[in-house]
């Protein structure tokens, strides 16, 4: 079967999957399950790919990318952040800041890591798991097993910090609220979040995923600031030269800033807000559906252990590092 047909019966597959309970109990989205499901199709795909293929798959990671993140938006409102305290907001800055800054530095110069692996694994940790991921390659433009290994990793601690999140619970003096913004503020993806308070109770998953969207909502200041710090540096390198560095402007992250603020300012009715949600989460799986499809296992294995300890540290931190902050600011 032709590209245009296998990405859109993947997505939706992936999106059914996610929605069965006993598959949302592992915290896992559409999106990773997307691009397992991708990698699988391109491993056993017998298809020799074509010109239209190839097109289609690149309209996918990028335009699909792009629209996703934009309707994602919709997802979100400032009164949640008004509703939630200031203080989570405070603490989602933190650790953003310093998992994204301590990741990168310890990937290049200790782990001596590939520039784009460090950077693509420490926002999918800081900020929002995949979905940072593939926003993060809009600007840094890596190379496609890049943004896989860092997917890979961000996928697999996630979901252990995902089963970590009930026992800690039981060993602590947290209340519910509390707990839920530290579940929110560490966790990596939505789904994550929602899965780990679901296993306490209702108000710490709600508080959870509030605290969560507040971390994604502060996916659009991010990459417009790492946007303009890679062209400084890329500007620096390029001394020399005569070539003027160019800033690379990720115009759908405003357009991410508009639909939340539309969100918060006019009352959307239910229906059309899911309609936006499936429309997002679709638009998401056929673009990791397409990474995963042009993906080859071998990739991951060449990596090496060295962006799996990265990983570990990042783990490490926002499991103990966020409980602490959590328990001093709230």
């Amino acid at each position: 079967m032709p590209t245009y047909i296998v990405l859109p019966i993947i997505a939706l597959v992936a999106i059914a999957l996610a929605s069965i309970p006993q598959v949302s109990a592992f915290g896992l989205s559409a999106l990773p399950l997307a691009i397992l499901l991708g990698m699988s199709y391109g491993h056993f795909s017998l298809r020799v790919e074509d010109e239209k293929d190839h097109q289609f798959s690149h309209f996918c990671k990028q335009k699909m990318l792009r629209l996703g993140i934009i309707l994602f938006g919709f997802g979100l409102s400032f009164q949640q952040i008004v509703a939630v305290g200031w203080q989570a907001v405070g603490i989602d800055l933190v650790v953003i800041t310093v998992i994204f800054s301590v990741g990168t530095f310890v990937g290049i110069k200790v782990f001596k890591l590939h520039r784009d692996v460090a950077i693509l694994t420490a926002a999918g940790s800081a900020i929002c798991g995949a979905a940072a991921i593939l926003a993060t390659e809009s600007v840094l433009k890596p190379k496609q097993q890049h943004i896989t290994i860092a997917i890979a990793t961000v996928v697999l601690f996630g979901t252990l910090a995902m089963f970590s999140y009930p026992f800690i619970y039981q060993l602590v003096a947290m209340n519910d609220h509390t707990f839920g913004i530290y579940i929110g503020s560490t966790a990596h993806e939505v789904a994550q979040a929602v899965a780990a308070g679901q296993s306490i109770n209702v108000e710490t998953m709600q508080t959870a995923v509030v605290v969560k969207l507040i971390r994604v909502m502060m996916l659009a200041p991010f990459i417009i600031m790492l946007s303009l710090v890679l062209t400084r540096l890329n500007r620096s390198d390029d001394a020399g030269s005569n070539e003027k560095s160019v800033v690379a402007i990720p115009w759908f992250v405003f357009g991410f800033m508009a639909t939340a603020m539309i969100n918060s300012m006019f009352v959307i009715p239910e229906i059309v807000k899911i309609s936006f949600s499936f429309a997002s989460q679709f638009s998401l799986a056929m673009a990791m559906a397409a990474l995963g499809a042009h993906t080859r296992w071998a990739t991951i294995k060449e990596a090496g252990p060295k962006p799996l300890l990265l990983a570990t540290l990042l783990f490490i931190m926002l499991i103990f590092g966020g409980f602490f902050l959590t328990s001093w600011l709230s």
